[in-house]
C-alpha cells in the first residue's frame, strides 16, 4: 500500500497481538523493523515469521525499567528512526469494589505501562528520531469514553490521548509528528478477556455480551490486528505529514467525533 523501503520502524509490544500484526504489515511494505517485548521466545518467532519480508532486530527489553531502556538505545547506535510505533501495554478489571492489598499497586502498574513506558522509551530515543519522524501510540476508544470496572485501563488510555497531544507540541519543531490511534473490538485475547469478565458482571453469556457489543457499532464486526495495518501505514507516511495531535478512533463507528 504504501512503500517504507529504506524506513527503520520500531515497534513495542511486537510479540503478540496488534503488535504482531503491525509488524507483517510494516515488514510487508518493505520496512527494516526493531521488535521489541518482554516475551523474547514469541519475538524470536516473529523474527523467524517476517524473515522472507525484511530484516528485522530484536530486542526484550523491561519497558518498566528506565536503565534497561537507556541500555537498549545505547545499544541500538546512531540508526536514524523513521517511525516510532509506542504499542506495548496490558489490559485488566480495576473494579471500584476491589479493596484488597495489591488493588492500588494493579491500578498503578497498569499506567506506568501504558502511559509512563511510552514517555520513558520516546524520550529514549528522541535522538534517533529523525526530523519529520512519525511517533504513533496505541491508545482505544476507552479513551474516548468511560467503562465500568476498568478504571485504570480507561484513565491510561485518556493519559495516552493527552501525553501524544502534548508530545505533539514538543515536537513540531522537529516536524515530528504524533498521534495516537484508538481501536475499538478487537478478536486479541486481551480483549476477549475483559468481554469475558464485562459478561460475567453483567450476568450474561460470551455470546450475549459480544452481540452486544457488535449492536454498538455500524458496522457490526470484531476488528482484526490486520484491520488496523492501514491507519498506521498512513500515519507513518509522508501523505500523514498534516497531521499531529491527533486521535483517530479506528472502531467500525463505535465511536464517532
Amino acid at each position: 500500500m504504501i512503500d517504507y523501503r529504506g524506513k527503520q520502524v520500531l515497534i513495542t509490544g511486537a510479540a503478540s497481538g496488534i503488535g504482531r500484526g503491525l509488524a507483517r504489515a510494516f515488514a510487508e511494505q518493505g520496512a527494516t523493523l526493531d521488535l521489541l517485548d518482554r516475551n523474547a521466545e514469541a519475538l524470536g518467532q516473529v523474527a523467524e515469521e517476517l524473515a522472507t519480508l525484511t530484516s528485522s532486530r530484536i530486542a526484550c527489553v523491561d519497558l518498566g525499567d528506565s536503565a534497561a531502556i537507556a541500555d537498549y538505545a545505547a545499544r541500538r547506535g546512531g540508526r536514524p528512526l523513521d517511525v516510532l510505533i509506542n504499542n506495548a501495554g496490558v489490559e485488566y478489571a480495576t473494579p471500584l469494589s476491589d479493596t484488597g492489598a495489591q488493588a492500588d499497586a494493579h491500578w498503578q502498574a497498569l499506567l506506568d505501562n501504558n502511559v509512563a513506558s511510552m514517555l520513558r522509551l520516546t524520550r529514549a530515543l528522541l535522538g534517533h528520531l529523525k526530523d519529520g519522524a512519525s511517533v504513533i501510540n496505541q491508545a482505544s476508544i476507552w479513551g474516548l469514553k468511560g467503562v465500568p470496572g476498568f478504571s485504570a485501563y480507561v484513565a491510561s488510555k485518556h493519559a495516552v490521548i493527552g501525553l501524544t497531544r502534548s508530545l505533539a507540541w514538543e515536537l513540531g519543531g522537529r516536524r515530528i509528528r504524533v498521534n495516537a490511534v484508538c481501536p475499538g473490538w478487537i478478536a486479541t485475547e486481551a480483549a476477549m478477556r475483559s468481554l469475558r469478565v464485562m459478561a460475567a458482571e453483567a450476568g450474561r453469556s460470551e455470546e450475549q455480551e459480544l452481540a452486544t457489543i457488535l449492536a454498538a457499532q455500524a458496522v457490526p464486526e470484531l476488528l482484526t490486528p490486520a484491520d488496523l495495518a492501514g491507519t498506521f501505514l498512513f500515519l507513518g507516511s509522508a501523505l500523514a505529514t498534516p497531521i499531529t495531535g491527533q486521535a483517530l478512533s479506528v472502531s467500525h463507528g463505535e465511536v464517532m467525533h
